[in-house]
């Protein structure tokens, strides 16, 4: 008899909560329906083309064959404090599965109370305690394990995975963030040397005209119209190469914040966009490009993040079966506390199920079902953006070298030109006003190739962080995420 009650203990809480576990329903409550976008209906067809795009390195901007420039890219790396929030987080985040996960095992904890009391003279309490002055005092164990057997612990370590995976991948999404504004700050800071010795250049030639025209002035070969065009033209340059000083003041300033070193010259030895070797540029849409974007990867495990969620909270309307177990010690007196008569121990079952909840976990599972659909859109979202950029970058790539092409030529024709209304102005055979429309051409042309060659590399550079920026997905979180898009058991209807 004994034995059949002990069981009855364990078998009659489970059975009155599989006869109620009706009561709490799911039914009604809209699942999530959205679909994440894959490969081929993004056109990454598998063409010969798209399928040979070899990925762009790791470390990428050492190709652009500038020490100068790599020592500032690791710099960056090392000392951003932006970089350092994405790592903590990343620390947050595997805790928060750590402690998930820790959740699911059986648990233990030690307790001790001692209590000095009287105890109701009034109440249920029999002599001789009643009216009395005691001690109490309870030493024991408690264990508790919770039985994971419809997935609740799983989905939460799933979500809980999902967010690190995410953190994991943010951070990395930052680290190819920040390398290339460094790289583009350095091809601007470039650019504007160039254009410097561009001004200081036209600078020189409208002083050298200014003192030619003052002359034939005085020779009374022009007149004070062409002394007064000359003399206006050389401040003008002068506002340009100051406008010029000022950029190149703020390039670097931009530069120093980036590798964390604000009062430090970035730069001391002056960029040159020809010390710049061309980056590689593909030819197609790589197909795996999904794969390479490290926030792409982030968005994906959101998705996991909130699959798991959303399990989780479907997972609340089944019941909850706690193995609850303590051994210790308790007695009236703390001499009496240590005796063999203090002893006590307990085992059981603890079923806990929702049965009337006024709506709330209907409203949950609604709510996460809802974040999952906003989720896989955010991912579709992503994936869209990302084959946007690459089209736009390799676009721009191809067509910067055309016009390359074309504006070479124009400024030849230009050079070829002012060469001649220079021989014509000392010839006396043609004006002033000329040769500062040939000189003007050749200036215009000259920034125009800095502007083009400045282009070219940045939209090389662009085109590596649209690429991925050398990102890697580690193995074990790829193995994950080839199951990434099969719904769990909780999650089906």
């Amino acid at each position: 008899m004994t034995t059949l009650s002990s069981r009855s203990l364990w078998l009659l809480p489970l059975a009155a909560a599989l006869v109620v576990a009706g009561c709490a329903s799911t039914e009604g409550v809209a699942p999530a329906n959205a679909q994440l976008r894959d490969a081929a209906s993004l056109g990454l067809s598998e063409s010969r083309a798209a399928a040979e795009v070899a990925p762009v390195e790791p470390r990428w901007w050492q190709a652009l064959g500038d020490p100068q420039l790599d020592q500032l890219v690791e710099q960056a790396l090392q000392g951003s404090p932006n970089l350092r929030v994405a790592q903590a987080r990343v620390a947050r985040a595997l805790a928060a599965a750590d402690s998930v996960d820790a959740a699911s095992g059986p648990q233990l904890n030690g307790q001790f109370d001692a209590t000095h009391q009287r105890f109701t003279a009034k109440g249920m309490v029999p002599a001789p305690l009643a009216g009395s002055i005691q001690d109490t005092a309870t030493l024991q164990l408690n264990g508790s394990w919770e039985i994971d057997f419809f997935g609740r612990h799983r989905a939460a370590l799933d979500a809980a995975l999902g967010t690190a995976q995410a953190a994991q991948a943010e951070a990395a999404a930052a680290r190819t963030l920040l390398a290339t504004n460094v790289v583009r700050g350095y091809v601007q800071l470039a650019r504007l040397q160039e254009q410097r010795e561009l001004a200081q250049r036209a600078l020189a030639q409208r002083q050298g005209m200014l003192d030619l025209v003052n002359q034939r002035v005085s020779a009374g070969l022009d007149g004070v119209l062409e002394q007064r065009q000359s003399e206006g033209a050389v401040p003008e340059a002068r506002q340009q190469i100051e406008a010029i000083n000022e950029q190149i003041e703020l390039t670097r300033h931009a530069l120093a914040a980036l590798i964390g070193q604000p009062t430090q010259d970035p730069a001391p030895q002056a960029p040159r966009l020809a010390g710049l070797r061309p980056l590689p540029e593909p030819q197609a849409l790589p197909t795996d490009l999904l794969g390479r974007r490290a926030d792409i990867a982030a968005a994906r495990w959101r998705v996991q993040a909130a699959r798991g969620d959303a399990a989780n909270a479907r997972a609340q309307f089944y019941p909850n079966l706690n193995l609850v177990a303590y051994v210790g010690l308790s007695s009236i007196g703390l001499d009496e506390l240590l005796s063999s008569g203090a002893k006590q121990w307990g085992i059981g079952p603890a079923v806990r199920l929702p049965i009337f909840d006024g709506g709330r976990l209907r409203a949950n599972l609604s709510g996460k079902n809802a974040d999952l659909d906003a989720a896989i859109e955010s991912y579709n979202a992503a994936v869209v953006e990302a084959v946007h950029e690459v089209a736009d970058q390799l676009a721009s790539a191809r067509s910067v070298a055309l016009q390359r092409t074309q504006q070479q030529q124009a400024l030849q024709s230009a050079e070829s030109a002012y060469s001649i209304a220079e021989q014509r102005y000392r010839a006396g055979l043609s004006n002033h006003l000329q040769l500062l429309s040939a000189e003007t051409a050749v200036l215009a042309q000259r920034r125009l190739d800095v502007d083009l060659r400045t282009r070219a590399l940045q939209a090389q550079v662009n085109l590596a962080q649209a690429l991925g920026g050398g990102w890697r997905e580690p193995t074990d979180a790829a193995d994950t995420h080839a199951s990434l898009p099969t719904r769990t058991a909780a999650e089906r209807p």
